[in-house]
């Protein structure tokens, strides 16, 4: 059974992108090619991914990722800091 992943990507502007994805390197990798990138990238491309979070089937991707997507900037950027701050 895959595990699912929320992933948030930091784009050069530093704009936040956030996705679900069973594989979210080789998401990410899409993303930085444009072959089958998000539409979100074709102007500000992606530059790393900042946020992983992992969801025990499809459907909690999915709500947690329209969940993150409907915070603030400021509580985005709050939930990737948190992350970073508990890897230190």
């Amino acid at each position: 059974m895959k595990s699912w992943l929320i992933y948030i990507v930091r784009a050069r502007s530093g704009a936040l992108y956030t996705g679900i994805s069973t594989d979210p390197l080789r998401r990410f990798t899409e993303h930085r090619s444009g072959r089958a990138g998000a539409r979100f990238f074709r102007m500000d491309p992606p530059e790393s991914i900042v946020y992983l979070e992992a969801a025990p089937d499809h459907g909690h991707a999915l709500r947690r990722e329209h969940e993150i997507k409907r915070m603030s900037r400021r509580e985005r950027l709050a939930l990737v800091q948190s992350l970073q701050a508990g890897a230190s």
